[in-house]
């Protein structure tokens, strides 16, 4: 889980606006109750584990002795030959017998509520604006949907490294000029977690993905 350096609180939760152009357009005042609350580490921790253990596929399989291929018929008597007693080719003692106690498919989901992943949720974002990672633009309204131009842009804006971006999901602009960097995710604002925001070293939001992420946490 990647980790986050503690920070003092910061005094204020008003943040810039800028344009695509690194000019200030005006500010955002943050509600304190989304943007202002203590890193509780153990939530955080607690969304982020079944976060990834959604992503296990849990499709690994063996085969028992009833699936294996070969002949169930008994090799030899019971008794009277002085060796083991048999009952097939197909037992796990056998090569190319099955497996026992092997995986099987099963879900690796864990359960957990809406309001703790809310609260992780606040707690990365806060974090993440007392580290000053949190950058708030008019809009990410590409001219074109072009790589260079788009790491050109965040160039601009003073982002190096990775960065989630999140605005609507109709930008197809800004998601076919972010699929080909390594460093840039791009998530409509109703699906950011807190993985996502944690897992990325800078998160950018359009002002109407603030206002869908308010609405959400608020």
């Amino acid at each position: 889980m990647p980790t986050i350096k503690k920070t003092a609180p910061s005094t204020s939760l008003t943040v810039p606006i800028r344009n695509l152009n690194a000019e200030t357009v005006g500010e955002a005042n943050l509600p304190e109750e989304i943007f202002g609350v203590p890193f509780r580490r153990h939530i955080v921790w607690e969304v982020v584990r079944a976060i990834r253990a959604r992503e296990h596929a849990g499709t690994h399989k063996v085969k028992v002795r009833s699936e294996v291929s070969g002949s169930g018929k008994k090799p030899f008597k019971q008794k009277g030959t002085g060796r083991a007693r048999q009952g097939g080719g197909r037992p796990p003692i056998h090569r190319h017998g099955g497996t026992v106690h092997g995986p099987v498919p099963r879900s690796y989901d864990l359960k957990v509520n809406v309001a703790t992943k809310k609260a992780a949720l606040r707690c990365v974002l806060s974090e993440k604006l007392r580290e000053n990672q949190l950058f708030l633009v008019e809009s990410l309204e590409l001219p074109t949907h072009r790589t260079k131009d788009l790491a050109a842009t965040m160039a601009k804006l003073g982002i190096t490294g990775k960065a989630l971006l999140l605005d609507r999901r109709e930008n197809e602009k800004l998601a076919k000029a972010a699929r080909n960097n390594p460093f840039l995710a791009v998530e409509d604002a109703l699906g950011l977690d807190a993985y996502s925001a944690l897992e990325a070293g800078a998160v950018i939001l359009t002002e109407q993905a603030l206002k869908t992420v308010t609405e959400v946490l608020g």
